[in-house]
């Protein structure tokens, strides 16, 4: 018998008016996952979490993904027809703790939904179910939802890049930014340590005796922040400063803590260079620097192909016209664009106050975003047609 054709999906107005149909249902599944706590380093709660978004993802598209659980956070993988043309990529997790419930709870009012970890990014994962639900083939399509992305994906980090790698472009659920445009830029993360090591020495009998860490560190505090370049978009800040043991003593040791943010690799390169050639004033002192990049700038012309066709399924869709932005926060966006993959990020959810008591997403904004999802999917896929 012949296989019947796969059936394209029709891009225009009426895929809006489709998932508007079925908002009701849509905010169902997000009062379960919201409901079902899931903070990063809970692991009872993410496997319980995992297994939810597992269930919502089979019963809308089919599949049951794969879980990938080695005795860390769950993660979930969907390779419809063994995938690696298109990644699309989430995360369960959130960075609220078991309880907020009782303080922030579920609830749909004044066209605003509520609740922990609704914005990051529970609804963005409902979406994207919802609009690939749409589909009549995924083939092709991976789909990757991981348990630790709030706390700087450090078991998922290498599984997003690998998917990333086999991929010809990436689609990142984050949620949009407050007035709902696109991630089209995001700056890279470094992360370091400076440690000071000086000489304990009495601090009122001999204090010349000493090499006072503190105020080595002093200096290293402003080397640092010699390093920033605002005209170039780059952060680099100290942090977290430690050092003494008693108030009668000279400090022997001192560490600062240093958060930079670059928007081009080349940037976050020189900053690098410079922080390890760090040297000390204080005869006597040493200064070393540890660890470095915790992953590269997502640069604009890797999402600029990806946004312009964005822009354009939006207008078929009938959507107000899209706009991008550029933003500091990382994501994994910055590891699967850092691997040389086509991304677009901030394709979630529209809404404000991610992480604070104000969380929420805008209910009318919920059915648009999951259709111009669908629509991306599928013309990424060969799977759209004009409607």
């Amino acid at each position: 018998m012949d296989c019947m054709p796969q059936r394209a999906l029709s891009i225009g107005p009426g895929l809006v008016s489709r998932l508007t149909g079925v908002l009701p249902d849509l905010l169902d599944d997000l009062r379960e996952l919201v409901r079902c706590e899931s903070p990063s380093a809970d692991l009872a709660a993410l496997s319980r979490s995992a297994r939810l978004v597992a269930a919502l993802g089979q019963r809308l598209t089919g599949h049951s993904p794969e879980i990938i659980d080695s005795g860390g956070p769950a993660h979930l993988r969907w390779a419809f027809g063994g995938g690696g043309r298109l990644l699309l990529v989430g995360h369960h997790d959130t960075v609220w703790p078991i309880g907020s419930l009782a303080d922030h709870p579920w609830s749909v009012a004044d066209g605003m939904v509520r609740g922990p970890g609704c914005l990051d990014m529970k609804a963005g994962l409902v979406q994207m179910f919802h609009g690939l639900s749409l589909l009549d083939d995924l083939d092709g399509l991976t789909v990757l939802v991981t348990g630790d992305e709030e706390v700087g994906s450090p078991t998922s980090g290498p599984l997003v890049q690998d998917e990333a790698r086999r991929c010809a472009a990436a689609l990142v659920l984050e949620m949009a930014t407050d007035d709902g445009a696109l991630k089209t830029a995001r700056k890279g993360v470094s992360l370091y340590e400076v440690s000071v090591a000086g000489r304990a020495a009495h601090a009122g009998l001999e204090p010349e005796r000493g090499v006072n860490a503190s105020v080595e560190a002093a200096h290293q505090v402003l080397a640092v922040s010699a390093l920033a370049a605002p005209a170039r978009g780059t952060t680099v800040t100290p942090t977290v400063l430690r050092s003494g043991t008693a108030v009668n003593v000279v400090p022997a040791r001192a560490t600062l803590r240093v958060d930079v943010r670059a928007g081009t690799a080349g940037e976050q390169q020189r900053v690098d260079r410079a922080l390890r050639a760090l040297t000390p004033r204080l005869p006597g002192a040493t200064v070393s620097v540890s660890a470095g990049p915790a992953c590269p700038p997502m640069e604009p012309a890797r999402s600029a192909a990806l946004f312009a066709r964005a822009v354009r399924l939006a207008e078929r869709l009938g959507l107000p016209p899209l706009r991008g932005a550029a933003v500091g926060g990382a994501s994994d966006g910055n590891r699967t664009a850092g691997v040389g993959t086509p991304t677009l990020d901030g394709l979630g959810a529209v809404g404000g106050g991610a992480h604070a008591d104000d969380e929420h997403v805008v209910l009318a904004a919920i059915p648009g975003r999951a259709a111009l999802l669908a629509a991306l999917v599928a013309e990424l896929l060969g799977q759209g047609t004009a409607g």
